[in-house]
Formats: C-alpha cells, sequence, structure tokens
C-alpha cells in the first residue's frame, strides 16, 4: 500500500488511515472496500466502523520517496488516499480525533517533501476544503493537487463547481468510474477550471459498463480547453492495446494514440 502501484496516474499511495462510507453511486463496488472486506471481513467500512491507522514506519515511506526523487531527479506523484478519503469526517467522536490528528501528521510530510506531488481526492470537497492547512485565505502549496470524483453529471455538477472555489496550486477530476455522460462546458472553462480530467471504467465482475462516447466527448472537451487527459483503463470494445488478465486495458489506444497528459508542475 504505497511504494509502488498499478494506479498509472501516480507513482506511490499514501493513506492516513484505512476505511470509509459509501456516499455516491461511484462507491457501490468500491475496489478498497472489497479488499478491507477479503483481508479484515469488512470491519472499517461504514459509517459507524472504526478506521485503521498506521505506525511510525508507515509514516517515514514519504519522506524515503522525497529522497529517491531528489536523487533520480524527477518528480513523482502520491495519490492520497487510494483506501480513504482525506475529507471524511467519523461521526463517532474519538474516531474523529484519530482522524483530525492523521490529517494534522500529514500537512507538515507534505510541507517537507518538496518532490513529490500530492493528489489529495475526495467526495466530501466541503470539508476537505475547510481543513488544507492554507485555506481559507491562504497561497496553495505548490506540491498540492485537489480533485474530485464526478462519475456523472449530477455529481459533475455538483462537485467540480465546489472544487473551483478551492484555492489550489493544480485541481483535478477523476471522471471513474465513469457512470453517465458530463456535459463539459460549464466545468472547463473561466477560473478555477481543473488541470486534469481523469477518465475510466468501473472495474469488477458486476461493473457497469460505460460508453466510449463519454470517453471521446471528454477528450474533445479537455483538448479544447487545454486541460490535459489521462485515459486510465477501459474492459470494452472499441480500443485497442494488451489486455491483462482481468479484461483490462492499462492506457487504452484510443483512435490511435494513448492518452496520457499531465499538467505541468512547479519546480
Amino acid at each position: 500500500m504505497g511504494e509502488f502501484t498499478s494506479i498509472g496516474w501516480c507513482h506511490h499511495t499514501f493513506n492516513t488511515w484505512e476505511g470509509c462510507e459509501k456516499i455516491s453511486p461511484a462507491c457501490k463496488l468500491c475496489y478498497a472496500a472489497a479488499l478491507n472486506q477479503w483481508l479484515r471481513g469488512g470491519e472499517n467500512w461504514g459509517p459507524g466502523s472504526p478506521r485503521r491507522f498506521f505506525g511510525d514506519a508507515h509514516w517515514k515511506k514519504p519522506l524515503a520517496w522525497n529522497r529517491k526523487a531528489e536523487q533520480a531527479g524527477e518528480r513523482r506523484r502520491v495519490f492520497c488516499g487510494s483506501v480513504m478519503d482525506i475529507g471524511e469526517l467519523h461521526p463517532d467522536a474519538h474516531t474523529h480525533i484519530l482522524q483530525n490528528d492523521a490529517r494534522a501528521r500529514l500537512w507538515p510530510i507534505i510541507n517537507e517533501t518538496t518532490w513529490l506531488d500530492w493528489l489529495l481526492l475526495t467526495k466530501r470537497i466541503d470539508t476537505l476544503a475547510e481543513m488544507l492547512p492554507w485555506f481559507p485565505g491562504g497561497k496553495p502549496w505548490l506540491n498540492v493537487w485537489v480533485g474530485v470524483t464526478a462519475e456523472d453529471d449530477e455529481y459533475a455538477r455538483e462537485r467540480i463547481t465546489r472544487l473551483r472555489a478551492v484555492p489550489a496550486a493544480r485541481s483535478f477530476v477523476s471522471y471513474e468510474p465513469a457512470l453517465g455522460p458530463i456535459d463539459w462546458a460549464p466545468h472547463l472553462t473561466g477560473e478555477g477550471r481543473p488541470d486534469l480530467v481523469i477518465f475510466g471504467d468501473e472495474s469488477g465482475r458486476e461493473r457497469r459498463p460505460a460508453e466510449l462516447a463519454w470517453a471521446r466527448e471528454t477528450r474533445d472537451a479537455c483538448a479544447a480547453a487545454g486541460v490535459a487527459f489521462y485515459f486510465k483503463q477501459w474492459h470494452g470494445d472499441g480500443v485497442d492495446g494488451p489486455r491483462d488478465k482481468k479484461g483490462k486495458r492499462h492506457l487504452p489506444i484510443l483512435d490511435g494514440r494513448i492518452h496520457d497528459s499531465m499538467p505541468e508542475v512547479s519546480r
């Protein structure tokens, strides 16, 4: 859970705890919930369940990644978090305190790891915005990207609108799993528009199929607006590229090319 990852748009994953609560249609087949069910009987998933917190060795990993990135002279991206939501407010008072302590421990590490770009992805953008160490009124940290999940047009209108009000060095949208078309016209113009859109269909045997037209519409809208577009994965037909054992194409070839653009970053 961290050193290397199969998630193509980042180099590492880091989590301040394990566990979450499903709050929107995108959560239905959550891979992290399934993994927690398999490894821990699902004890860390749900509104009242405890969250699993980590020891000191876990918290030292980003410092090691930062040293390696500096030695290589290459910035690395860290996805936070793959098995939790950094914006979650647990209803249990004690667990809520532990979450706040974990967030308070994360901010200095982000500030210190200047060779890492931290991608904070949430479905709870309102609460996360209030927790960011520079918000409200401060200057965004250059190595923090703030992102939201938007699985269809309803959640795009709700979450991207709120994301645009959050000051961030970079912002992004994870259109994964894609569960419906999105009208990108109101989201990719003007101040505060996202710098990156990541697209992918749903995984798992019970996955809800996406339409390739949604990927093309998103690609074209991003190209017209000068926004980076990253086509992460595809299970269906209509694209090229090798499949893995589960039938998934990573970085599929759509209309003759791979789409793996990333926004420019500050040193």
